[in-house]
């Protein structure tokens, strides 16, 4: 296992539609037992493949919920459906998403409040979930990024503009751009014990 490092928007990756996976070897268990520690260094709740340069249909998470889904788990080749978002401004307290690819910062987003998964675990197995609440989120989220969105592209009116002004502040959205989970300075300032808050990956 190995931590890898987790790219920044504007490289490549992160901006195209990932492809599935073809066949569940020895590269996808060592690949996913990679992802597995690298989210947990960077302290994310959820890590897709093409966050760390791989740009397949795979992500993690590490989430507790009240939905009876582990906590802890992976889905290849997901496909998921949500519900619409209700119709209005997001809530910049209780809607705030963060991403390691947009690493500090942190942005409202409304999101549909349920979403169904489906895809296969790490023995090819199918599964399916039922999620609600902030699991649905982090789904959503991290199904985005196997599609070719971050976060911040689904912003609209001020926080976009934000977000925009960020990512230039930043010299971010050129390719090359990384950082490393427990190498270099964490910048989400979980140096110390600051809870981790609401980032979802």
């Amino acid at each position: 296992m190995a931590i890898r490092p987790v790219v920044i928007t504007g490289e490549p990756v992160l901006h195209r539609r990932a492809q599935p996976v073809e066949v569940i070897d020895d590269g996808t268990r060592e690949l996913v037992a990679d992802m597995y520690e690298t989210m947990d260094a960077a302290r994310g709740v959820g890590l897709a493949a093409p966050q760390v340069g791989v740009g397949l249909r795979i992500f993690t998470w590490q989430l507790a919920n009240d939905d009876g889904i582990p906590p802890r788990g992976v889905v290849i080749n997901p496909y998921l459906t949500s519900a619409k978002p209700v119709v209005g401004d997001p809530d910049p307290h209780d809607e705030v998403e963060g991403c390691l690819s947009v690493p500090g910062e942190s942005f409202p987003l409304r999101r549909g409040e349920a979403a169904t998964l489906s895809g296969l675990d790490l023995e090819g197995r199918e599964l399916r979930y039922e999620a609600t609440g902030w699991f649905a989120r982090m789904l959503q989220h991290e199904y985005d990024h196997l599609n070719g969105f971050l976060y911040v592209d689904r912003l609209t009116g001020k926080w976009s503009r934000r977000a925009r002004k960020a990512v230039k502040a930043h010299g971010w959205g050129v390719p090359g751009l990384s950082w490393t989970p427990g190498v270099d300075r964490d910048p989400f300032g979980h140096d110390d014990d600051t809870p981790e808050g609401e980032r979802v990956d």
